[in-house]
């Protein structure tokens, strides 16, 4: 059996280790998040502007160079894979000359015929081409899914981070750092930290940026 003194000493040494490490977890624990707070006034003047984090389909651009024909209106060009996959009859184009970027032409994609490497793609102007003109620069929207997203206008970047401020209560944002995915020509994916139903600042998220590293130097600042 262990003598009394041995016990006491080892009770003791555990103590003041267990001691030891909460004081550690203390130290290396994250800060909570500091907030910055936005009036009803300047949210209004500022016309701040909140989206919840959803499900949304995320369009993209695809572009090609194309040919028109003698018609003047039906444009022929080669789209490679993998964006030839997302390439449908239906969606908008919008083309224009790359010496006249100011023409520019609403079109509609006519025709798809796959190939091993990609796809053919016959796009239809909304009116007759630019005289003179035989090559075209083609924008093709196209549909890459539902993904859970955000406005392009919330996400601040700082280097490689990304930066959103978030709401957690009226008129107290939080900025909290995402993993964003594909970017569309609204929205862009979130893979990581959010949540659906988060409301973020979309419109006015660059004064709310600003407000909070102004209060966050001032707390820091010597003597405060």
């Amino acid at each position: 059996m262990m003598p009394k003194v041995t016990r006491l000493f080892l009770f003791s040494f555990l103590a003041a280790t267990s001691t030891q490490a909460q004081g550690i977890r203390e130290h290396t624990r994250p800060a909570d998040r500091k907030s910055t707070a936005v009036s009803d006034s300047q949210a209004t003047d500022l016309t701040l502007t909140l989206n919840a984090v959803s499900l949304r389909p995320i369009q993209t651009w695809v572009r090609t160079a194309g040919r028109i024909d003698k018609t003047g209106k039906l444009l022929t060009a080669q789209v490679r894979s993998p964006e030839a996959a997302f390439v449908k009859v239906g969606q908008r184009v919008r083309a224009f000359p790359p010496a006249s970027k100011s023409s520019m032409f609403q079109a509609w994609v006519t025709k798809v015929v796959p190939q091993t490497d990609g796809a053919t793609v016959e796009v239809t102007l909304s009116s007759t081409g630019h005289p003179n003109s035989l090559n075209y620069v083609m924008e093709i929207v196209t549909e890459r899914g539902e993904f859970l997203s955000i406005p392009n206008e919330a996400i601040i970047e700082e280097g490689t981070k990304r930066i959103v401020y978030v709401q957690r209560q009226a008129g107290q944002y939080v900025p909290m750092e995402v993993q964003t995915g594909i970017q569309g020509e609204l929205y862009t994916a979130v893979e990581k930290g959010l949540a659906e139903g988060d409301q973020v600042v979309s419109f006015g998220s660059f004064f709310v940026d600003s407000e909070y590293k102004l209060k966050s130097s001032d707390q820091t600042a010597p003597g405060k």
